[in-house]
């Protein structure tokens, strides 16, 4: 029998105490054993619960106990969650997160202990939720040399933008209703500055490269500035506009990396994901593209993926399972201008298109403006255009 722990009771904690109890019977068959709650970690009072008993305030009690070998860390933010954790793989116990934020903060330091400890440290859900992706790109793509990932990983963001295109709602409304369905948080900052999709992109390309990609250096620009007329304008061209987490793996060794709303035509598979859906785009050199969808988020979805890696981590108590990317020892992250983009463009009707290189004409849904793709072009070679510029949204090519 595995006893294992959970910390934080919330939204996705408590699905994780449901499916280990609702699932017991295909739990025990997948790890070999019964897994056992023996402690539920929560600063607030559930007396009304039905096993009132396994609540515990003091983390302490998780920590010293030696029989508890697994722990779900679904906390969230950093502190103390990263405190935590550290003393739990410290202990010799694995630990399973939903926590990207941490993970991609943190994640290289906790991945060096668990491996000093030679224990697990794992984080399937925390990138897409329910959507098996991490341990596929870690695993089932290894053969591959990973060229590309191009992700809507923000569920909040995807809906607001497909409420825009699709019910023609202005984004403050579209984000009015993502709040009043429970799909954005009363301060939605993290989600529509793109900040949660930064980290996602963070941990899939540190993965695929196998050395830390910093966040902090990402490039990140959320949703906010994007309005009907974009969205018209793109939807005459045959396209929509989706917030991308997107990294490309040069061939100098480094990793370009951002956050952005781009423009993609409808011919691709990213094109048709909408409403609260993930979509995760990997290519690589051996096997092509590669398309991972489903629920990005919720509590199920996202408890899925934490019990199940709970049952690898039990699976594994005695011989390491390793999923993660080591320290970099330089930075790898490429600047801004080392990636060149083509750029939908929509300009006054008066404006000169020469300085764009070849340009691509395209439908435009005002009479008042003229709308263009661009040649490939760096980010600094566009902010050098002035020529009376309304919007500038890369194009996923």
């Amino acid at each position: 029998m595995a006893k294992v722990a959970i910390m934080g009771y919330g939204t996705v904690g408590s699905g994780v105490y449901d499916i280990i109890k609702m699932n017991s019977d295909k739990l025990r068959k997948s790890a070999g054993e019964e897994l056992e709650i023996k402690y539920i970690l929560d600063i607030r009072d559930f007396d009304d619960h039905p096993e009132k008993q396994l609540f515990t305030k003091d983390v302490k009690d998780i920590i010293n106990d030696d029989e508890v070998s697994v722990v779900a860390e679904v906390m969230g933010g950093l502190h103390p969650a990263y405190e935590f954790t550290r003393e739990l793989l410290e202990a010799g116990k694995s630990v399973v997160t939903s926590n990207k934020e941490l993970v991609a903060t943190y994640g290289s330091e906790l991945m060096a202990i668990a491996k000093e400890k030679n224990v697990n440290y794992l984080f399937e859900a925390s990138v897409g939720g329910g959507i098996p992706v991490i341990r596929p790109l870690s695993r089932c793509l290894s053969a591959n040399n990973i060229k590309r990932i191009a992700g809507i990983l923000n569920g909040t963001t995807n809906y607001i933008l497909y409420q825009m295109i699709t019910n023609n709602k202005s984004f403050e409304t579209a984000l009015s209703s993502a709040q009043a369905n429970g799909y954005a948080e009363r301060n939605p900052a993290a989600d529509i500055e793109g900040h949660d999709a930064c980290r996602k992109i963070a941990i899939l390309s540190s993965l695929a490269a196998g050395v830390e990609v910093d966040y902090n250096k990402i490039g990140t620009e959320g949703i906010t500035n994007i309005t009907l007329d974009d969205v018209r304008a793109a939807s005459a061209a045959g396209a929509v506009i989706k917030l991308i987490g997107y990294a490309e793996f040069l061939d100098n060794g480094k990793v370009y990396a951002h956050v952005a709303p781009m423009m993609i035509k409808k011919s691709s598979m990213l094109s048709g994901i909408d409403d609260v859906y993930n979509g995760i785009l990997i290519t690589g050199d051996a096997v092509g593209d590669v398309l991972f969808y489903g629920a990005g988020a919720g509590k199920m979805p996202t408890a899925s993926a934490v019990v199940a890696d709970m049952v690898d981590a039990a699976i594994h108590r005695t011989r390491r399972r390793y999923i993660g990317w080591e320290k970099a020892d330089k930075d790898i992250v490429a600047k801004a201008d080392e990636k060149k983009f083509r750029y939908f463009v929509r300009a006054d009707i008066s404006a000169d298109t020469g300085a764009f290189g070849e340009v691509e004409a395209v439908p435009s849904a005002a009479e008042s403006e003229k709308a263009f793709i661009t040649a490939p072009m760096t980010a600094s070679e566009l902010d050098g255009i002035a020529v009376g510029i309304k919007t500038a949204i890369r194009v996923l090519d």
